[in-house]
């Protein structure tokens, strides 16, 4: 026989809600603080501690302390917690009343100035490092020291040159400035008339894209470079090459020619910069020390005669007797694609996608930054004399800024040529002409393009919106 059933009790079905608000209510019961009614008395003794902290640097002035008795000769007068006033009864009434009076003990001591205002304030003791935030608002604003900006005209096209076959990869202007060559992807060195525009010569060698060119100022050489590996030199009273320098392992990118030594420099994507005596056509030194591709140099007359920028985002200064390093600038976080050095002071600039950074020479002191970020690769970056720097990017922005403050006053746009792609609005190469009063791009959409400053331009129809830094980061 089966035993007798146990009737189960009927649990009642509840919501998901409910059970949610029951298990939370029991929680709060259980963890909840359980907090005192609050003391009236801690409560005064907290308010009076907050009131001597925010308010106790400042006393009444004369006319709002009560009437003291008048034994002002008296030995045993208290010393007054504050620097002293003029007098107030030279003060205006109006003045007086919002007179305030700063600072931690000190002795009383004569104060003849005064300063003119609604309010009268006196400033704490040298001895005092402490600023009362109560008064911080009402003391006199110090202007800042960063220089203001000089006035620029702004820049703008004024021709388009199109002649070349493939993007325009470098630019170098004849000391005459009667001409200036680029170098493209076409494999193509053109040579063209600054006044007028017209293509003069074409010349045909290179194997790859042309990464470099420079003009020699004192014999009738042009070098180029490219990343076929190989560095040439042109004479240009035949038209022809008449020397080829071997060496790099791999492509070259950028090149220069020493200023007073008959010296040639290359660096490229071996990570080494070679120096190349051009007579001879020997490697004087292989100045080796980068970790990646170095993509920028310039040389100087004096130490340190070599400055290179490399993808491993440091500069370096070479002694130029030894082909040693003399130092490495680490300022950078990415590739140092652009260096240019000021015209006329003992200065250079380097353009990074974190920054563009201004240091010293010759020591290498860092400066500052620009005050702006571009934002983009640069690629390319010129100073003139007038101290306009422009950087070009490789999204087509050309953007100028004043070199001695860092401030960017104008960013432009490039725009393509009909038929190109959006995409190859990118600026490869910069230059300056000789005067410095014409700028020359070369752009990815085959283009050559050729900016100068608006001659209708004042300060009135574009004034400078300048505001200085509050705080310059260090690096």
């Amino acid at each position: 026989m089966p035993g007798p059933t146990l009737e189960m009790e009927r649990v009642e079905p509840q919501s998901l809600k409910k059970l949610t608000s029951k298990s939370l209510k029991r929680a709060l019961d259980l963890f909840s603080p359980q907090l005192a009614p609050p003391d009236p008395q801690s409560k005064k003794i907290r308010m009076s501690h907050k009131i001597s902290v925010e308010y106790g640097g400042i006393v009444p002035t004369a006319s709002q302390k009560p009437p003291r008795p008048a034994d002002s000769g008296a030995p045993n007068r208290e010393p007054s917690d504050a620097l002293a006033l003029p007098d107030s009864r030279n003060v205006k009434t109006e003045a007086t009343q919002n007179a305030l009076v700063v600072g931690p003990s000190a002795p009383k001591a004569p104060n003849n100035i005064g300063i003119s205002g609604k309010g009268t304030l006196v400033v704490s003791a040298p001895g005092s490092y402490e600023r009362n935030p109560s008064t911080s608002a009402i003391m006199e604003r110090i202007s800042s020291r960063w220089p203001r900006p000089e006035w620029h005209a702004p820049w703008k096209i004024y021709r388009v040159i199109s002649g070349h076959l493939g993007w325009v990869r470098s630019i170098a202007f004849d000391p005459s400035n009667k001409w200036f060559c680029t170098g493209s992807a076409d494999r193509t060195i053109k040579i063209w008339d600054v006044g007028t525009g017209a293509l003069q010569l074409t010349l045909t060698g290179h194997i790859e894209q042309i990464r470099g060119l420079a003009v020699s100022s004192r014999h009738t050489y042009m070098f180029s470079a490219g990343d076929d590996k190989q560095v040439k030199c042109w004479d240009l009273e035949q038209n022809k090459v008449i020397r080829s320098y071997h060496g790099h392992l791999s492509g070259v990118y950028c090149l220069a020619l020493h200023p007073t030594l008959d010296i040639l420099l290359t660096g490229g994507r071996d990570s080494v910069c070679r120096v190349w005596d051009i007579r001879s056509k020997m490697q004087a030194h292989a100045l080796s020390g980068h970790d990646n591709t170095v993509c920028s140099v310039f040389t100087r007359p004096t130490d340190p005669q070599v400055v290179t920028g490399s993808h491993d985002s440091t500069i370096k200064f070479w002694d130029l007797r030894y082909g040693k390093t003399m130092s490495t600038i680490t300022h950078h976080k990415k590739s140092v694609r652009a260096i240019a050095q000021h015209p006329k002071e003992h200065a250079f600039a380097s353009a990074s996608a974190d920054n563009i950074k201004k240091f010293s020479l010759p020591r290498g002191e860092f400066l500052h930054n620009m005050l702006s970020q571009q934002k983009t690769i640069i690629n390319a970056m010129a100073i003139n004399e007038e101290g306009v720097m422009a950087t070009g990017g490789d999204n087509g922005s050309l953007w100028f800024w004043d070199w001695k403050s860092g401030h960017n006053f104008q960013q432009s746009q490039t725009i393509v040529q009909p038929g190109s792609l959006d995409s190859e609005a990118g600026i490869y190469a910069l230059s300056y002409d000789v005067t410095g009063t014409r700028l020359v791009s070369c752009e990815a959409d085959k283009t050559i393009k050729m900016w100068k400053q608006d001659e209708n331009a004042t300060p009135e129809t574009h004034p400078i919106n300048f505001k200085p830094p509050k705080d310059i980061r260090r690096f």
